[in-house]
């Protein structure tokens, strides 16, 4: 096993990785109440980095004290105390001999547990689809959000780029993950149902997608050109689990050639499952229509790979790295029982229940 492609090492930007296997990011909402990761979380990381993992992307992180925090007991990395707390965290990373990447996030409409503040933003005032996630202490409907002034988008792409900063020049992160998938507000502003805006960051899809590449543009001149700096993208919301874009490969080549040429250094691509057709009248994956459009561009590939043929079967594709999710929750030390030949255990929700918090039985 140790010949597949998944034990190669890789590279991205100048960050040399030990292999193609990375922990996708997951909430766990088990930082403390004012944002601070602890022992807990540091515990939790290190078995993957033990188990084999080449890279670790963490759960998100919020960026401001005002609008961006998404869920009750998420982390920050907005002042000295939150910095230090993932600085512990990412150190000890490093010595067990991973890499560690910090997902920096905006919650936008689909805030349910934020502390600064008790409204929330979009990019249009129109109230989100479905209800809050009560496994991360959530109940009842979204709020309905206020539409995002010009000064508070300037203002919100000032904070990813400080926080950018704070990761790495900090923390200690390797580099960062912009998040602009799973229906937060990036991803607010790249959906054309909640995107009703008739300035410059509304209208056709490459308008749609310009908060987020103009947030990729101040990132990478904040931490500078040899900082790895990527973006997770989808169609699937935490809110709108079947959405597709309605402009179908055509707009997805669209998207992905916009991405290569933005300065981003990989795309994160989530899917319910990776290989399968992106659309429903098309017969390629997210993976390939991005291979094509894109062919240089570095594409990590998540969703539902959670066996060694699964994983080989997507970078086949077009994927040159794996980001493994709950499979990696069941199984921590996943890279290395696929090296020695072991099973792979299946993941029991049961983990997540009542909620997604980090469970003792993980911390060993």
């Amino acid at each position: 096993m140790t010949s597949l492609p998944l034990f190669q090492t890789g590279q991205i930007n100048k960050l040399q990785l030990k292999n193609r296997l990375l922990v996708a990011p997951m909430t766990r909402i088990s930082a403390s109440e004012c944002g601070v990761p602890g022992e807990r979380m540091q515990k939790y990381y290190q078995r993957f980095a033990r188990g084999g993992f080449g890279t670790i992307i963490t759960e998100g992180i919020y960026i401001d004290d005002a609008w961006s925090q998404t869920y009750a007991f998420q982390s920050g990395l907005i002042n000295a105390e939150q910095i230090a707390g993932w600085r512990a965290i990412t150190e000890s990373l490093h010595v067990a001999g991973s890499k560690v990447i910090a997902q920096i996030q905006h919650a936008g409409a689909l805030s349910q547990g934020n502390i600064y503040r008790t409204d929330t933003v979009a990019p249009s005032a129109i109230q989100p689809k479905g209800k809050q996630l009560e496994f991360y202490h959530g109940k009842g409907p979204y709020k309905l959000p206020h539409s995002l002034e010009e000064d508070e988008i300037q203002s919100i792409i000032t904070a990813f780029a400080n926080t950018a900063s704070h990761a790495v020049n900090e923390a200690g992160f390797d580099g960062v993950e912009i998040h602009g998938a799973n229906g937060y507000l990036l991803d607010q502003f790249f959906t054309s149902y909640t995107n009703q805006r008739r300035d410059c960051w509304g209208g056709d899809i490459a308008k749609r997608l310009s908060l987020s590449l103009e947030v990729i543009r101040a990132v990478r001149q904040k931490v500078g050109p040899d900082v790895v700096v990527g973006i997770r993208i989808s169609q699937a919301k935490v809110n709108d689990f079947e959405h597709q874009w309605s402009e179908g490969e055509t707009g997805a080549a669209q998207v992905f050639s916009l991405l290569a040429a933005s300065g981003v250094d990989y795309v994160h691509i989530t899917e319910h499952q990776a290989w399968q057709p992106a659309f429903k009248n098309g017969t390629l994956s997210l993976v390939e229509l991005a291979r094509k459009a894109a062919p240089d561009l570095v594409l990590i590939a998540n969703g539902a790979v959670d066996d060694a043929d699964k994983a080989s079967r997507v970078m086949n594709l077009g994927a040159d790295f794996i980001a493994i999710g709950k499979s990696a929750l069941a199984n921590p030390d996943w890279p290395l029982r696929v090296q020695r030949g072991e099973s792979i255990d299946k993941f029991d929700r049961d983990l997540l229940a009542p909620f997604a918090d980090v469970k003792e039985s993980e911390l060993s």
